[in-house]
């Protein structure tokens, strides 16, 4: 089984990429995350990675903030650049993927935290690519590795988890337009 920190790095990253993208312009864009446009989107990423950080050392998630307000002309880009580190470092032990730990679902095995870290870094990847146009930033073959999993973990009944219910989508859709089908958004056609 491959270890799921590694996924978690990837998919920070690939959420990290997307953020140094989003240009100043449109912060104000909507997302595919309806309750948030892109501002409040990259202030919950800032949040999510002290968060990931926290709980990997014991802390409570809730004691960190939902969204995080930051200086758009200090950079969310640096904000979140700045949070990568931590995560690496509170992560870095193995003991942490069997240790128990307060994600926002529950008291869960560390394993499992990262996996659902993993989902929401990536999802909210794709909700920025949408938002500011920039599909092309997106790792389609990373994001079918993390739908894969997503439709394992997550279940078709939901209720209760902090998103809706699947959205339909062709078997032949890109993987992001899978992934975040599965985790209840719809995504916009392509144009052209």
């Amino acid at each position: 089984m491959t270890d799921p920190r590694e996924s978690l790095s990837r998919a920070a990253d690939l959420a990290g990429l997307l953020v140094a993208a989003v240009p100043a312009d449109a912060l104000e864009n909507p997302t595919p995350c309806t309750e948030w446009d892109v501002r409040a989107l990259l202030g919950h990423l800032v949040a999510v990675t002290h968060r990931v950080a926290h709980i990997a050392r014991g802390g409570y998630a809730y004691d960190v903030p939902s969204v995080l307000a930051t200086d758009p002309a200090e950079g969310f880009a640096a904000a979140y650049a700045a949070g990568l580190a931590p995560i690496r470092e509170a992560w870095a032990d193995d003991a942490v993927l069997t240790t128990v730990l307060h994600h926002p679902a529950g008291e869960l095995p560390g394993a499992v935290a990262a996996t659902i870290y993993t989902q929401e870094f990536a999802t909210h990847a794709v909700d920025l690519a949408v938002a500011v146009d920039r599909l092309d930033l997106l790792d389609e073959e990373f994001l079918a590795e993390v739908d894969a999993i997503a439709r394992r973990v997550v279940p078709a009944e939901r209720e209760g988890f902090p998103f809706g219910p699947p959205v339909a989508v062709p078997d032949d859709a890109p993987a992001h337009v899978r992934l975040a089908g599965w985790l209840g958004r719809a995504l916009p056609a392509p144009v052209g």
